[in-house]
């Protein structure tokens, strides 16, 4: 191994500033340092066997730093390259990472995450990794060149080459479902499935056909054979969100897959392989749970490999500025044109603590892009929309019910509707009666969010206008727009 006082690091970069300062803390630590703006002159070096390590920037004047990785792996493969870039997208860390590098550091950085990685370098040998180029005009799902964003990116650049199995940690709204998209997209198994399942959105006594299908005649109302999810992501990968609502009986069972890569499907007795990546999220503290005894601790760490987590918006909100523009291009459509939000606008966006995160954002935005009027919407536009929250900390004007209040209102609800109807319920009459019971509010509450406008409720409760419209009018759900208002009924 190359010791300090015999490493050389070949240095590139543009910047004179930045070769000075990086050349003298270097120097500082006792390496060797062959510093140039040229990308040529870096290629010769590179070519004629110089250097220990190198650490190049990707924009120079004759070159590409990203473009000559390709080519510094198959001439010097047992070279570390170090990536720096000022163009601090999530797509600079994949490719950076796709093409070979040792370690990408978005500037600027601190000269410490400079020196430790220069220092793994020199004492880990470093796999050789191609995989296809990725169009620069990629339409990123990921966006932010936040710190907290930067840190994401290099994991990201990391572990989507890999087969790994990824626990991805953050609250509601952050984008976790992107995310994994993201480590699918850009990894070995990018020709094969996506599928994703979300633990909290099935009843319970469904998720096992859900994820193992079943056989024909395996309960009641089992018809015919059933493919499940992991069927479905064959060879691709399987995206398991809100991992912390999946019951006990199920975790055991995607243990031994993960284990064995074995499952039977519900009422078969045929034993079936599978070979997918499994990438989980949650928003829940697992820790906590596998201490209470509600989540297997050997099912925590299979699923923990790589731990992801994502930062709320709360936290990253100088990304706003990259964030709004591209939330607008992707909510706009022919019924829905685009808006341009001025600086001010912004400045005043990041006055919300949007406890709701990204996806509270995008529901904010797609509102003021449906009522508002104006192509431009300024500080004063968005402080009165902002101002509809009455304080709930949500787009909504009434905060939702925590899960385990809505079950009290649910249960002292179902103990009412049984005394009503002491001399017996008709079949399917409860189904109907609750669904009532709850699409009433909701409906309400998501045209009090875009103050009437039917055409954006629709858009965001995933429904049919003609079907929106319909249900209006069959749960008497009385609306007026005017003046920036919604009246309903008074009930």
């Amino acid at each position: 191994m190359v010791t300090k006082s015999r490493a050389t690091i070949l240095l590139a970069d543009d910047d004179a500033a930045i070769r000075t300062v990086l050349t003298q803390y270097l120097e500082q630590l006792g390496y060797g340092v062959r510093a140039t703006d040229s990308g040529s002159t870096f290629w010769k070096w590179v070519e004629s066997g110089a250097g220990d390590v190198a650490v190049s920037d990707v924009v120079m004047p004759d070159a590409d730093g990203l473009d000559l990785l390709p080519r510094v792996k198959e001439v010097r493969p047992d070279l570390p390259v170090i990536i720096m870039s000022a163009k601090n997208t999530v797509l600079t860390a994949l490719q950076a990472s796709e093409r070979g590098a040792f370690e990408y550091l978005p500037k600027p950085f601190d000269l410490g995450d400079l020196a430790d990685a220069v220092s793994k370098a020199l004492e880990l040998k470093i796999s050789q990794n191609s995989s296809p180029d990725t169009s620069a005009d990629m339409n990123l799902p990921i966006v932010g060149s936040s710190s907290a964003m930067q840190a994401v990116y290099r994991l990201i650049g990391k572990v989507a080459p890999t087969d790994l199995s990824v626990l991805i940690r953050g609250e509601s709204g952050t984008g976790k479902e992107l995310v994994a998209k993201v480590l699918h997209e850009f990894g070995p198994r990018r020709s094969k499935p996506f599928v994703a399942l979300n633990m909290a959105a099935i009843p319970a006594d469904l998720v096992e056909s859900e994820l193992f299908g079943h056989e024909k005649g395996a309960f009641t109302g089992a018809d015919f054979r059933k493919d499940g999810r992991f069927s479905q992501a064959e060879g691709g990968t399987l995206f398991l969100d809100e991992i912390g609502d999946m019951p006990l009986t199920i975790q055991t069972r995607l243990l031994r897959i993960l284990q064995e890569g074995k499952y039977t499907r519900v009422g078969g007795l045929r034993e079936l392989n599978t070979d997918v990546r499994i990438i989980a999220a949650t928003h829940r503290d697992l820790e906590a749970m596998v201490s209470e005894g509600s989540f297997r601790e050997d099912l925590f760490y299979r699923l923990n490999v790589v731990p992801l987590h994502l930062p709320p918006l709360r936290e990253r909100l100088a990304d706003l500025a990259e964030l709004v523009p591209a939330l607008v291009t992707g909510l706009s459509s022919p019924t829905i044109p685009p808006k341009r939000f001025t600086k001010d606008a912004i400045d005043a966006l990041r006055q919300h603590s949007w406890p709701g995160n990204v996806r509270e954002l995008e529901n904010f935005l797609q509102r003021v892009m449906a009522v508002l009027p104006q192509a431009v919407v300024d500080a004063s536009a968005v402080q009165s929309e902002l101002g509809a929250v009455n304080g709930s900390g949500h787009i909504f004007e009434e905060p939702f019910l925590a899960p385990q209040d809505l079950e009290h209102v649910l249960q002292t609800q179902m103990q009412r509707f049984f005394s009503e109807n002491r001399d017996g319920v008709p079949n399917g009459k409860i189904y109907t009666h609750f669904l009532e019971i709850l699409e009433r509010p909701l409906i309400k509450q998501t045209l009090r969010a875009t103050r009437g406008n039917q055409i954006q409720a629709a858009a965001m409760l995933g429904l049919n206008r003609n079907t929106l419209r319909k249900k209006v009018q069959e749960l008497g759900i009385k609306v007026v727009r005017g003046h920036g208002t919604y009246i309903d009924d008074g009930s």
